[in-house]
C-alpha cells in the first residue's frame, strides 16, 4: 500500500514537472514559430516587390504619388543604391531637369498625375537585385524617401539541344544538353522515360557566362546505362521567367519513326512541289493558247472589217457616175 501510494506521488510529481515544463517552453515556441512566419512573410513581402527586367529590354519601375501634386518648388531623385541616376527640379514655371543618366527617365506629366515611375532604356544583368529609390528633396538638403522598388533581371534560355551518342565503353549511352543566352544559372533536370530519375553520380553539369556579358551557356552531360528504347527527357527551368524548356529523346525507336516521318515528309513535298510545277506548266501553255486564238480572232475581225469599208466605197463610186449622166429626150 505504501508502496503503491509513492509510486503514485513520484508519477504525479513527474507530470506535474512536465507539465511545469511544457508551460514554460510552449510560449516560447510559439513566439519563434510567429517569428520564422514573420519572417518569411516579410522575405515573401519583398520578393512580391521586386519588378522582373527582360536583360536589353526597356523595363519601368513603378511609383505612384500624388501627394507632390500640392507642393510647389521642390525636386525628386531617383537613386539606384546610393548613384543619382535621375534628378529633375519643378518650379512655378514648369520642371527643369537638372541631370540623368540616358537611360532613365520619367513622365512628362509626372506633376500632373502623380506618377513618377522610372524609365529605364535597357535592362543590364549588373542590375539583378539592385534597389532603385525616390527622394523627395526639399530645404536644407533634406531628403524624405518616397518609393523603393527592387528590380531583378532575367533572360530567356534557348530551347535545349539534347544529342544521343552510344557510348565508347560498355553499355552505356552518353546524352549531351545544352542551352545558350540566358540568365540566372538554371536548374536543370533529367528523366528517364518520364518518371525515372538518373543514378547518383550519372549527371554532370557546366554552366559558364558568355563573354562580354552575365548571360550563361550550360551544358549538362548524362550517362547512363539503359535499353535502347527508353525515353531520356532534359528540363531547362529558370524561375525567374517562370520559364520551363524540355527536350526528349524517344530512344531507338523513336529515332526510326522521326527519321521515318521524315523521309515521308521529304517525299510527300517532293511529289507536292512536282504536281504544282506540272499545274504551273499547264497552266501558263493554256494560257498562251487562249491569247493566240484571241489574237487570230481580232485580226480576222479587222480584216473583215477592212474588207466591208473597201466594198461600200466602190458601190458609192460607181454610182456617183451614173447619177451625173443627162437623160435623152425626143426633142
Amino acid at each position: 500500500m505504501g508502496l503503491s501510494l509513492f509510486s503514485s506521488l513520484k508519477r504525479k510529481t513527474s507530470l506535474d514537472g512536465f507539465c511545469v515544463l511544457h508551460a514554460h517552453t510552449l510560449p516560447l515556441v510559439l513566439w519563434r514559430t510567429g517569428l520564422l512566419l514573420s519572417f518569411l512573410g516579410f522575405c515573401a513581402c519583398l520578393e512580391e516587390e521586386c519588378v522582373l527586367g527582360i536583360i536589353g529590354r526597356p523595363v519601368s519601375l513603378p511609383c505612384l504619388y500624388p501627394k507632390l501634386l500640392t507642393l510647389v518648388n521642390f525636386s525628386i531623385e531617383w537613386r539606384k543604391e546610393e548613384e543619382v541616376v535621375l534628378r529633375s527640379v519643378w518650379g512655378q514655371d514648369g520642371k527643369v531637369e537638372e541631370s540623368r543618366s540616358k537611360s532613365a527617365t520619367i513622365s512628362g506629366d509626372a506633376v500632373l498625375t502623380g506618377n513618377f515611375s522610372l524609365e529605364l532604356a535597357l535592362v543590364d544583368p549588373t542590375q539583378h537585385k539592385v534597389y532603385y529609390s525616390l527622394f523627395s528633396i526639399s530645404g536644407e538638403n533634406r531628403s524624405d524617401l518616397l518609393c523603393t522598388v527592387c528590380l531583378r533581371t532575367a533572360a530567356h534560355f534557348s530551347f535545349p539541344l539534347l544529342q544521343r551518342e552510344e557510348a565508347a565503353q560498355g553499355d552505356e549511352t552518353a546524352f549531351s544538353c545544352h542551352s545558350s543566352g540566358g540568365f540566372p544559372e538554371p536548374a536543370v533536370y533529367w528523366l528517364i522515360n518520364d518518371t525515372e530519375e538518373p543514378p547518383e553520380g550519372s549527371v554532370r553539369t557546366l554552366a559558364a557566362s558568355l563573354p562580354g556579358s552575365h548571360l550563361y551557356n550550360i551544358t549538362s552531360h548524362l550517362k547512363v546505362n539503359i535499353s535502347k528504347d527508353s525515353s531520356v527527357s532534359c528540363t531547362i527551368e529558370n524561375p525567374f521567367t517562370n520559364e520551363t524548356l524540355t527536350s526528349t529523346s524517344y530512344g531507338a525507336l523513336g529515332s526510326q519513326v522521326v527519321s521515318r516521318a521524315s523521309e515521308a515528309m521529304w517525299i510527300f513535298s517532293t511529289a507536292l512541289c512536282a504536281v504544282v510545277g506540272v499545274m504551273v506548266v499547264i497552266g501558263v501553255a493554256y494560257q498562251i493558247h487562249l491569247d493566240r486564238i484571241s489574237k487570230r480572232k481580232k485580226h480576222e475581225y479587222e480584216h473583215a472589217n477592212r474588207g466591208n469599208k473597201r466594198q461600200g466605197s466602190l458601190s458609192r463610186e460607181e454610182a456617183e457616175p451614173m447619177k451625173q449622166e443627162p437623160k435623152e429626150t425626143d426633142v
